[in-house]
């Protein structure tokens, strides 16, 4: 769906799956543009973390479509993904524990010297780069990653996306199981991604994430969208109403699952 003359990074359209005959997710269309925060919310089993699987690959649809920079975009599995430039920040982050943040920038597709060996300088270098653009006050690179924050640890998983040119980011509850200052870490993490031009689906169980980090929130419940709003037109207990009650409020747009009320 376009608005005015911009095309989403991606477009969602009608997209269901099922499993076992329950459908997990069902006609569901939401949208995500360049530079924006789209926050994910509702209950577990809502639907949100199937959806986000069937955008990174995870799991394939039974029906809809999904659109990458307004072009249709086949996605059967983790690579296709990340071949439209869609990375995945899982809540776990995924590193390997024992090694630096180069090496854990580079894991799998090293830089190598005309001799056939690691590059550890180039790649050191890079990594320098790339985590200087994030957090410039990151020092650490001589250290494995299990000494580093949680905060710091985030940052490392973010930099390895996009240094491989990811625009689409995925980023699962993000700040979960972080202090004060560290949730502040990411959230200058997320302020920084936006500027470059960087999309990001937010799921988080944390609505003053959602307020903090989100442009838009889309909330689902049973598989479909309740509503859809800017988060600076809806409040915290409205979306609360919408994720336990499925109540649209005025300033969201209804969903498929929105609560009917009689008039």
């Amino acid at each position: 769906m376009m608005t005015g003359a911009r095309t989403p990074l991606v477009e969602m359209r009608n997209i269901s799956i099922a499993f076992g005959g329950i459908h997990a997710v069902e006609d569901v269309s939401v949208d995500l543009y360049a530079g924006e925060v789209v926050a994910l919310v509702g209950h577990n089993g809502a639907g949100k973390s199937t959806l986000i699987k069937i955008l990174s690959g995870a799991y394939q649809r039974d029906s809809g479509t999904i659109f990458v920079n307004g072009e249709e975009a086949q996605i059967s599995n983790p690579r296709d993904a990340k071949k439209y430039g869609i990375e995945t920040i899982y809540q776990t982050l995924a590193l390997a524990e024992n090694v630096d943040a180069a090496a854990n920038l580079f894991l799998g597709r090293e830089l190598m010297t005309p001799w056939g060996t690691l590059d550890d300088v180039a790649m050191e270098s890079e990594t320098r780069k790339v985590m200087g653009r994030l957090n410039p006050r990151f020092q650490r690179f001589k250290e494995p990653v299990s000494n580093l924050s949680g905060g710091q640890r985030q940052t490392v998983a973010i930099a390895r996306a996009i240094y491989f040119n990811a625009r689409i980011l995925i980023m699962d509850e993000p700040t979960a199981a972080l202090g004060p200052q560290e949730t502040a870490q990411v959230a200058e993490l997320v302020r920084q991604l936006k500027s470059e031009g960087i999309g990001i689906f937010l799921i988080s169980h944390d609505i003053h994430d959602v307020f903090d980090l989100a442009d838009r929130v889309v909330v689902m419940k049973n598989g479909q969208v309740v509503g859809t709003a800017a988060t600076k037109d809806v409040t915290e207990d409205e979306v609360l109403g919408m994720i336990i009650l499925g109540k649209c409020p005025p300033g969201a747009v209804a969903g498929p699952g929105a609560l009917q009320v009689a008039a």
